[in-house]
């Protein structure tokens, strides 16, 4: 049985996305025997989720722990945390910090620190946890180690750092090839010097065993044997199997519960212990009614820890019922009632998410931290059997001191030089603001400062600005006054005026007007968005005209023409190209942009109805 108090260390890894925390946890697995060679063999073990896998991200924050042997014959036991690199994830990060005593912080040898970089340091420093900086991706020829560690270091003092964390131990590594080192370009050998730094540098928990029990949740997990399971940390007392305890709520309530099973985390799964004392991270099952951020508490002196405070959403949407003429085709669970239960689940383990009533019964409006934290969730409710259509997003406005606000992001773009004009020129239309232009490589690295409307549908734009060649990431910074952005489309669309199957003769008449979203075959329906415009108006077409058969001998050269490729409708695509009037239908099966009116008498009804407003106005 280890000494807790020295034995144990929890750590949490934490980066900006792409950085290489899966795959160094991987290599730390691996190298410590956690894992077999099946599991070893497999990229991203903790990348579970088949979105994550498809998406190459976390998503989900996840434990795992891993048994080590010093050099001195000690063992110690090492609880990491994996966290999500997205900044549209970052409610994940800032709950299960507070598991830890120290956190890993990651940095890629060639970008440097990036604007999730930024966020999730100063969320370490708030906690006052064991800094780590380890320089991953070293093994890249474009590496530049050094000038990374000093821009870590500008990084910190910016942040208002004391000198005790400035003195941060630095570890050179490559999680894809598996080694560690304090030296630079010492490129060989094992993991194993990042985790004696670990054992060294990270203090033990602290916690009393004998004091009260106290447990914060920081996560939730399902089962479909034994329902809810509560993940967290246990920080005074000991918890142990079958006992009786008190969960203290949010709003100061004390409900009785018993602890059927304790769980112990043992690489990466969890063991069944007869007790968890003071330090260590655990599960609980057997558990009914608990929510994030409640605490586990002795029931005869019941002690409420701080709840986990999260930063608030910056954008939501509207979610609404499937009402287009395909609705129920594809989608096991359609109505209102089934979206607003499967949005409550959501909100048990999503903490960044807010769901309000909508303007009737079959509206929600969804706030969450950004386009991806949304997309994500649609993502899933797809895969699960739900239909439903969305609105355009939009930003949420505050107002501060009598002033009108809005959440401004920091941004960072690495383009080619010779992309560098078309990019710097898209920022000034979206509002954008640049600090600075360096030179990294063959490559501009430009960071600078934008509303936050002004990123939605900026991706899609700047890569076609740039040929594919932009790198772009954000992350929220702060609220501002109002800035006088324009996010209009600069394309109409193609509006399909009668239901029916799309015909290669009706799109290759249309070939010439613009791009088509949809190929010969594909069931359409009068409203629906079947292509964009080449000009800034939309159009009315017929895609399911069939060609006329006559009894006379035609030529047969047209045999020869081909047909454009259509574009690929993505649901991330779909949400940043809608307009105000437009919804996103999501199926199972299918993503489809519509006219929120289908009728095109109502859409002109309503064109004039919004005209005479505006001149009464």
């Amino acid at each position: 049985m280890l000494d807790l108090q020295n034995h144990l260390r929890n750590v949490a890894i934490i980066a900006h996305v792409d950085h290489g925390k899966t795959t160094l946890v991987d290599a730390m697995l691996t190298q410590t025997g956690a894992v077999g060679k099946a599991d070893a063999a497999q990229e991203c073990i903790l990348d579970s989720n088949p979105l994550e896998r498809e998406r190459g991200i976390t998503i989900l924050a996840k434990n795992c722990a891993i048994d080590y042997r010093s050099h001195d014959g000690e063992q110690y036991r090492v609880n990491l945390i994996d966290t999500p690199g997205h900044a549209d994830f970052g409610g994940e990060v800032e709950r299960v910090l507070r598991m830890a005593d120290g956190a890993l912080l990651l940095i890629d040898a060639f970008e440097g620190p990036m604007p999730q970089t930024r966020f999730v340091l100063s969320k370490a420093l708030e906690l006052r946890l064991k800094l780590i900086v380890v320089v991953n991706k070293c093994d890249r020829p474009d590496a530049r180690p050094e000038a990374v560690v000093d821009e870590v270091f500008d990084l910190l003092i910016a942040l208002g750092a004391d000198d005790e964390t400035l003195d941060f131990p630095v570890i050179y590594a490559s999680g894809r090839e598996g080694w560690a080192s304090r030296i630079a370009h010492h490129h060989k050998g094992s993991i194993d010097p990042l985790l004696r730094v670990i054992i060294e540098h990270v203090t033990p928990p602290r916690g009393n065993p004998s004091a009260p029990l106290q447990m914060l949740i920081t996560t939730l997990d399902y089962s479909s044997y034994v329902g809810r399971i509560a993940i967290g940390r246990v920080y005074a007392g000991t918890l142990r199997s079958g006992q009786q305890v008190a969960i203290c709520t949010k709003d100061g309530g004390v409900l009785p519960a018993r602890a059927l099973k304790v769980l112990r985390f043992v690489a990466l799964s969890r063991q069944a212990v007869d007790s968890i004392e003071a330090g260590d991270l655990c599960a609980v099952e057997g558990l009914s009614e608990f929510e994030i951020g409640d605490t586990i508490a002795d029931p005869e002196d019941p002690r409420p820890m701080p709840r986990v405070a999260v930063d608030q959403p910056t954008l939501h949407m509207i979610f609404r019922i499937n009402d287009s003429p395909f609705a129920g085709r594809e989608g096991k669970y359609v109505t209102s009632r089934q979206i607003s239960e499967r949005l409550e689940r959501e909100l048990q383990s999503n903490v960044a998410l807010r769901v309000e009533p909508g303007e009737s019964a079959e509206e929600f409006r969804v706030s969450g931290r950004g386009l991806l934290h949304l997309g994500v969730l649609l993502e899933n409710m797809r895969r699960e059997g739900y239909e439903l259509s969305v609105g355009r997003p939009e930003v949420i406005e505050r107002e501060m001191d009598g002033v009108r606000c809005e959440p401004i992001e920091r941004l960072t773009l690495d383009v080619t030089s010779s992309t560098m004009g078309p990019a710097l020129e898209l920022l000034g239309q979206r509002g954008g603001e640049i600090h600075t232009v360096d030179t990294r490589g063959d490559r501009m690295h430009i960071e600078a400062e934008i509303p936050a409307r002004g990123l939605i549908g900026l991706r899609s734009r700047m890569l076609t600005a740039t040929g594919g060649e932009v790198v772009m990431y954000h992350s929220f910074k702060e609220y501002a006054p109002l800035r006088s952005v324009q996010r209009k489309r600069q394309n109409g669309v193609m509006i399909a005026t009668d239901t029916g199957r799309a015909t290669t003769f009706a799109l290759l008449n249309l070939s010439d007007r613009g791009m088509m979203f949809v190929v010969p075959g594909e069931q359409v329906y009068a409203g629906q968005i079947v292509g964009e415009n080449s000009r800034d108006n939309d159009l009315g077409v017929n895609v399911v005209k069939m060609k006329q058969l006559s009894n006379v001998r035609e030529s047969n050269k047209e045999a020869t023409v081909t047909l454009k490729s259509p574009r690929q409708i993505t649901l991330e695509g779909a949400l940043e190209y809608i307009e105000d009037d437009e919804l996103v239908e999501i199926t199972p099966q299918s993503v489809r942009m519509r006219k929120r009116l289908l009728g095109e008498n109502e859409r002109k009804r309503a064109d004039r109805a919004e005209r005479s407003r505006l001149v009464g106005a």
